[in-house]
């Protein structure tokens, strides 16, 4: 039986594919150093688990849940985007939760995306924003970031451009791979922008509370919501990735027609997730303060870990990852599979976020302080 047409457009995601060889070289007793994903190791707000336990014995907690999620955790995300955003939302209409904000990405493209409508993609950036768009069959434009524009896209650039078949673009502040963060001034270009080309613009916003000062968000811009969408998600704020509890925020009709999307695809998310995500958006900042010392902490040992490898990085940067470039001359591919084969660590190379990540490695803050000074030491 032949596979799907679609599925020729794609290869298997690289972290699934190189995560193999990884468990394989650990399987054979190698002691593998991994510093390449991002997937806290870090344990989440006890009381956040304490939520989820204590809510398997109610009446309700193994029955099918709304396709909207529990009201009470669309109030939690109101409240949260009102504390740390001072963003206004109607948990009602305008929150939607999602198992992941990953699954975002294919529902917000499927709800909007007909084929042959052209998608602006970040480049360097999140490889899922390009293999979704090509599932729905829709065309990828790519827009280059450059670090000398501190990675924002050059909005002048994009205007010189034939945009009339653009319909979505993903942008990603605070940035992954690289770690830019965008200003209040920036993000009103960006809205301006969509609103002038009839365009759905999408925030990709995860990191946004780590090692980050001053965290915002798309719609905090005046009138953002007529053509914005915002992701969210708890897996990197509350190290609860496996959890897959995330969201997306926007006006009520772009959120029916996500929904619209996804209640045909799940038969909603189970409730004691629910119940600790709830507990999860209620904690102190106490929980942040520590949370990003420890980051802090682990920063400053990667940065080290940089330096030993001859690399150059922005110490302005935000997030769970240190983008670094590599001396001139010298290709991520070889450097990481070298590093993986006779020193035991693994790194992510930056090609793998587009051609703009030729000569770029990033390195995760995932590992204990003491797993990162082993590398080091390696090195």
């Amino acid at each position: 039986m032949e596979v799907a047409n679609r599925l020729n457009t794609l290869e298997e995601y690289y972290f699934s594919t190189k995560l193999k060889e990884v468990r394989a070289l650990q399987a054979s007793g190698k002691p593998i150093i991994n510093l390449g994903i991002g997937s806290p190791d870090l344990e989440p707000p006890k009381e956040v688990v304490s939520a989820l336990i204590n809510s398997l014995y109610d009446r309700t907690a193994n029955k099918y849940q709304s396709y909207q999620g529990l009201l009470e955790l669309r109030q939690g995300i109101r409240d949260f985007y009102t504390t740390h955003f001072n963003v206004t939302l109607n948990p009602e209409t305008e929150v939607l939760p999602l198992m992941g904000s990953k699954e975002g990405i294919l529902h917000i493209s499927m709800a909007f995306l007909n084929k042959g409508d052209e998608v602006l993609i970040p480049n360097p950036g999140y490889p899922t924003y390009f293999s979704v768009t090509k599932l729905v069959e829709a065309e990828a434009v790519f827009y280059n970031l450059e670090a000398t524009n501190n990675w924002f896209p050059d909005l002048d650039a994009l205007e010189l451009r034939d945009l009339s078949k653009v319909k979505l673009m993903w942008v990603n502040y605070p940035n992954m791979p690289t770690g830019a963060k965008a200003s209040k001034q920036q993000l009103n270009a960006l809205v301006a922008f969509a609103k002038k080309h009839n365009i759905l613009l999408v925030n990709d916003n995860p990191y946004s509370l780590i090692l980050n000062d001053a965290p915002l968000s798309l719609l905090s811009v005046n009138g953002a919501k007529e053509v914005c969408l915002e992701l969210n998600s708890l897996s990197k704020t509350f190290n609860l990735a496996g959890w897959r509890v995330g969201m997306v925020l926007g006006s009520e009709s772009h959120i029916n027609a996500i929904l619209n999307m996804k209640s045909n695809m799940d038969s909603g998310m189970f409730y004691g997730i629910q119940k600790g995500a709830i507990k999860a958006l209620e904690v102190s900042n106490d929980w942040f303060e520590t949370l990003n010392a420890e980051y802090k902490k682990r920063r400053e040992a990667v940065w080290e870990l940089a330096e030993c490898l001859g690399c150059t990085f922005n110490k302005e940067a935000s997030g769970l990852f240190v983008w670094a470039k590599l001396p001139e001359g010298l290709d991520s591919e070889t450097v990481i599979n070298t590093l993986l084969i006779e020193k035991d660590i693994f790194i992510a190379p930056g090609f793998i976020f587009g051609s703009q990540g030729d000569g770029y490695i990033r390195l995760s803050l995932c590992a204990p302080l003491e797993d990162i000074q082993t590398a080091i030491n390696r090195i």
